[in-house]
């Protein structure tokens, strides 16, 4: 990053924040202002027709200037090299649906996240942990506990909509999506958020200390063997998952803050099944198995026993792989609005979800967006039926009405059902 941002004032439609080498990167600030207008607001430079009861805004970009301090930025790299080696995600060997779910995933937040079932010790929590590497920049407001969107107001947390009805401006930077692991020992306190005890003991005064689900806000929320998670947390879960929101009541302090997440878990199904309600908010479903062939078994701990002597070595072996798959990931995440996918197509989509009785509409939805991700990222700006047939498995499966005497995998009841009607 730049060691300085200039000023610049612009049109917010104009999202470019990339500036060549020699010159500084230019980040806007963005402040609102009241008045009466067309009748249309602009999010993200996008403009929405305004509803009815609601007060209509003009969004503009101030000038804003920025200094990065240089010692806090080689703060940040020293801590990153400090931190726990992780396992990198090109070196992984197989289990490549869950691969391939994790990365849809990243590519389209709105799929809403993978549920991965699968017997112990095949990979899972070392995979959807070596993500992190591969997660792309997002745009945030400057030290916001809940990581806000300068750009869209319903992602936004209280304090940056005051700050903006105020007319004040807004330093943002550019940060990386978070992952945040949610232990099973959590208390629902320190997922929710609860009173700050050292400003009510200092200053005598109500505030409050946001909690993981603050902190998960526009990033990836992770819980490993999610189907031992306390049903107090699992109703937390389900409720900031249908509404996008963090409702907090605790000791004379109500609060609301977004909390939009993309919500992976991971578990063993011979330890419990999950709730039906938690499992249809997981937008994919990806089952596991351990692997029987003896060379790619060979393989794997062969290259485990690199990466445990030494992780350093291990890590920069792939480190061109991994360049390049995250380049791979940010050209799908730009393109990915490009991306269309032909009426016919729809339309078979949702007669397999009907003809499979499968629940609720959030099957059509998250196929539709499933195979639009996988398009993007083959680099490709039309869907095909071999696109839905790769993800139709992994966004139906875990939703189709469970019959005890059924012996054969749901899966492949969807794929027979697929080409039934796509013929």
């Amino acid at each position: 990053m730049a060691s300085v941002l200039g000023t610049s004032t612009a049109i917010l439609a104009c999202r470019s924040l990339v500036s060549p080498s020699s010159e500084p990167a230019i980040i806007p600030s963005i402040s609102i202002n009241p008045g009466q207008g067309s009748g249309r607001k602009l999010y993200g430079g996008i403009g929405i027709q305004g509803r009815k009861r609601r007060h209509r805004f003009h969004f503009a970009v101030t000038n804003v200037a920025t200094e990065v301090n240089p010692v806090e930025q080689a703060q940040k790299v020293a801590a990153k090299e400090s931190q726990r080696p992780v396992f990198p995600f090109a070196a992984i060997v197989g289990q490549d649906e869950m691969k391939l779910c994790l990365l849809l995933n990243v590519i389209d937040p709105k799929i809403g996240g993978v549920m991965i079932m699968g017997d112990r010790g095949t990979g899972k929590s070392t995979t959807v942990r070596s993500l992190v590497d591969l997660l792309p920049e997002i745009m945030v407001v400057f030290s916001d506990p809940y990581n806000s969107d300068p750009e869209d107001p319903e992602a936004m947390g209280i304090e940056v909509r005051e700050k903006i009805t105020k007319g004040e401006e807004l330093a943002v930077t550019m940060t990386k999506i978070n992952m945040v692991d949610l232990p099973l020992g959590a208390t629902e306190d320190r997922v929710c958020g609860t009173i700050d005890i050292e400003k009510a003991l200092t200053e005598g005064v109500k505030a409050f200390e946001p909690g993981l689900l603050a902190k998960a806000n526009r990033g990836i929320l992770y819980v490993d063997e999610v189907n031992l998670l306390d049903d107090h947390l699992v109703d937390v879960l389900l409720d900031s998952a249908a509404s996008g929101w963090n409702t907090v009541e605790r000791e004379g302090i109500s609060i609301s803050h977004p909390a939009r997440f993309i919500l992976i878990g991971s578990g063993n199904p011979e330890e419990g099944e999950l709730r039906p309600q938690l499992l249809d908010r997981f937008g994919m479903h990806a089952q596991v198995g351990t692997v029987r062939d003896a060379e790619l078994r060979v393989k794997i701990v062969e290259e485990r026993g690199r990466f445990d002597k030494n992780p350093k070595e291990f890590r920069d072996s792939y480190k061109d792989e991994q360049e390049k798959l995250q380049q791979q990931i940010g050209l799908a995440r730009s393109n990915l609005s490009s991306v269309q996918i032909d009426q016919d197509l729809k339309v078979k989509i949702s007669k397999v979800c009907a003809e499979l009785n499968v629940d609720g509409l959030r099957g059509d939805i998250v196929t539709n967006r499933a195979a639009k991700a996988l398009a993007a990222l083959k680099g490709r700006d039309k869907v095909t039926a071999e696109d839905i047939a790769t993800v139709i498995p992994n966004c139906l499966r875990h939703r189709l009405r469970k019959d005890p005497l059924e012996s054969i995998d749901s899966g492949l009841l969807v794929i027979e059902k697929f080409y039934e009607v796509f013929g």
